[in-house]
């Protein structure tokens, strides 16, 4: 893919639970337009867009009536499908990225490989993070599965690490913007690469 070329794909994902629209540019300076029906959802992404510096746009709708579930998880995949087709070859990409990241009280690292391999080691949230309520909608289980979909279908190597946190609000959002930051890294050109960084020839 030539350097100079955006990195840019959208994608479109109907099923009978939900209805998505999602655009994504690699190459952007983090400006987001994200309507999720999911407010806390909304500010996640938002998060992740502004520290990664990737453009998106996203549109949705789904049975939030039953449970944000459905709608949560569906754009998580449609997110990891365009970062997927938006990376192309993975040609002169640095592809490691890790950060650290605080939130106030809570600590969070994150390291990302562009790998074509998706794993997930997500760790370190405190007991009862995954039951608690986030703004009166968002369960806390719902981040480690928001990483698991993004990581799965844009096939990266993804660990995660909550180092501390009290506040359930800030450790989710600091695991967003460790990632985030991260994969901005990982994305990046480097201009001391040639080609594909593995030896393997492909990623």
């Amino acid at each position: 893919m030539s350097l100079s070329a955006p990195r840019t794909a959208s994608i479109q994902r109907e099923t009978s639970e939900s209805s998505i629209e999602l655009s994504i540019n690699l190459d952007g300076t983090g400006v987001s337009d994200i309507q999720t029906s999911v407010p806390f959802y909304d500010h996640l992404l938002t998060a992740f867009a502004k520290h990664s510096l990737t453009d998106i746009t996203v549109r949705a709708k789904g049975d939030t009536e039953i449970d944000v579930h459905h709608t949560v998880e569906d754009i998580g995949i449609a997110l990891g499908v365009a970062i997927r087709q938006a990376l192309g070859d993975k040609s002169g990409i640095s592809r490691y990225g890790d950060a650290l990241v605080p939130l106030d009280e809570a600590l969070v690292q994150a390291v990302v490989d562009i790998s074509g391999r998706p794993y997930l080691v997500h760790s370190g949230e405190p007991a009862g993070f995954e039951y608690h309520l986030i703004g009166g909608h968002f369960t806390g289980s719902m981040v480690r599965h928001v990483f698991e979909a993004i990581t799965f279908n844009a096939a990266l190597t993804v660990h995660i690490t909550v180092l501390g946190g009290r506040d359930a609000h800030h450790i989710a959002e600091a695991e967003f913007k460790a990632f985030a930051r991260a994969f901005r890294q990982a994305k990046a050109f480097d201009p001391l690469v040639v080609g594909i960084p593995s030896t393997k020839g492909a990623l």
